[in-house]
């Protein structure tokens, strides 16, 4: 994701504290932070809510959309911590005024938002949760926003609706909800491009859907993936699929493996001649054409890599593509990616198929790869684990942060205690060693 945006996130979230600690009439310090805290909690919502719009020229400001929707489960996050730490310190400051019926009806609002969000937030980083429910909580979490917004509206404060304080955060309470009200929009009603499914094809083990434009196609990049909704079949919920292939007549092709319930079941009930709605193009996964790069492929993440290939230039630095998978019956579109490393001279295409022992790891591509590692980029679609042990092998060979490139495919992702725990387990059992050999060696 772009620095620029986080920095903007930042920036307006902590905004608020000049604007309350401006004022030199509240001796109550404390109840003022904490009166901070929950502008701050409601700012931070309100850009969880725009960022979940995909609107168009978002990923100009954020990066990609697979980074977006990280950025908004973090500014999720953090707004619910500050919502927390606003109801733990004491916000209430005495010499307000008489409170009204409408007050106390704000104060029970933010009560239901607190305790409705800390609920939600813990069952939408929870991975177990089924994606049906879990899609249902982010709507929720909408409706308790407006709640929390109605909270701030109305409740008594040491300041006005009308003063720098109050227009700023009201702004941003406004701004929240017309995302959210956006996003309760029936997805045919929001901008989409319709294409049909002209053609099915089954490729290692996935299935290969093309689809034809009707009427005026999307302009999409190699690399770039869309939200497609299958309106006539079974299933219509929106998904995000990379595009596997980028016509000039405007044809798109992406390929579904059944990896999940929804995978799955799309390829029993699909049909050619199945409407489709495409939102998008999204992502920022792209190569540069520039410098030697390696790509790396992790079984149906050769999907971008795929329509990388077909673009290539016969003039571009020469590129290692390598192709993990379990067998070659097991590879998607691996007879197109071998013609394609035929035709094309600087493409060189390196086979990992763990049937026949062959695993990818940093020490193998250093082997075979044709460039100089520290001064290739090197760019990775595939499991987070054959992501995450590359990053760090590679790093021996001076690939660094800036050179090594990713999208991030699960949408869905925790808070990071898995992670957390397994440290403190594998540190548990490191200094469990040492002690041992400490006390071995005092014998």
């Amino acid at each position: 994701m772009k620095p620029f945006g986080i920095l903007l996130i930042v920036a307006t979230a902590a905004f608020p504290a000049f604007q309350l600690f401006a004022h030199q009439n509240v001796p109550d310090q404390i109840a003022l932070f904490s009166q901070y805290l929950g502008l701050a909690a409601l700012i931070l919502m309100a850009w969880a809510q725009i960022l979940s719009t995909r609107s168009p020229g978002i990923e100009l400001i954020f990066g990609g959309l697979d980074r977006i929707y990280v950025l908004h489960k973090w500014a999720g996050v953090s707004a619910m911590a500050a919502i927390l730490l606003h109801d733990t310190i004491d916000a209430e400051m005495r010499g307000l005024g008489r409170e009204t019926a409408l007050n106390e009806i704000a104060e029970t609002l933010g009560e239901i938002s607190l305790y409705g969000l800390l609920i939600l937030v813990v069952l939408s980083v929870a991975t177990f949760v089924p994606y049906h429910l879990w899609k249902w909580t982010h709507k929720a979490m909408g409706a308790l926003f407006a709640a929390g917004s109605f909270h701030f509206f109305f409740i008594m404060k040491p300041f006005a609706m009308s003063d720098p304080a109050g227009l700023y955060t009201g702004a941003f309470c406004i701004a929240g909800l017309a995302a959210y009200i956006w996003m309760l929009l029936p997805d045919h009603l929001r901008p989409s491009t319709r294409y049909s499914v002209t053609e099915l094809e089954e490729t290692g083990g996935a299935l290969a859907i093309t689809l034809t434009p009707v009427g005026k196609p999307l302009k999409a990049n190699p690399g770039q993936f869309g939200v497609l909704r299958f309106a006539d079949s079974r299933i219509s919920e929106p998904h995000p699929f990379s595009f596997s292939k980028i016509t000039n007549d405007g044809s798109l092709g992406v390929t579904v493996k059944p990896l999940g319930d929804f995978t799955t079941r799309l390829g029993a009930s699909l049909e050619v001649g199945c409407d489709v709605r495409i939102q998008g193009p999204f992502g920022r996964f792209r190569f540069s054409g520039k410098s030697p790069e390696v790509w790396i492929a992790g079984g149906i993440g050769v999907t971008p890599f795929l329509t990388w290939a077909q673009a290539l230039d016969v003039d571009h630095a020469p590129v290692d593509f390598f192709y993990c998978a379990k067998s070659r019956k097991d590879a998607p579109h691996l007879d197109k990616l071998e013609a394609l490393a035929t035709s094309k001279a600087n493409l060189n295409l390196h086979l990992m198929f763990s049937s026949e022992n062959r695993r990818l790891s940093a020490d193998a591509i250093s082997e075979v790869s044709t460039c100089d590692l520290s001064q290739a980029k090197v760019s990775v679609c595939g499991p987070v684990s054959l992501r995450n042990s590359l990053q760090d092998g590679l790093r021996r060979f001076g690939v660094g942060p800036r050179r090594f490139h990713y999208e991030e495919f699960e949408f869905r992702t925790g808070i990071g205690l898995k992670s957390l725990a397994g440290w403190l387990v594998e540190r548990g059992k490191r200094s469990g060693i040492q002690d041992t050999v400490t006390a071995n060696s005092r014998h």
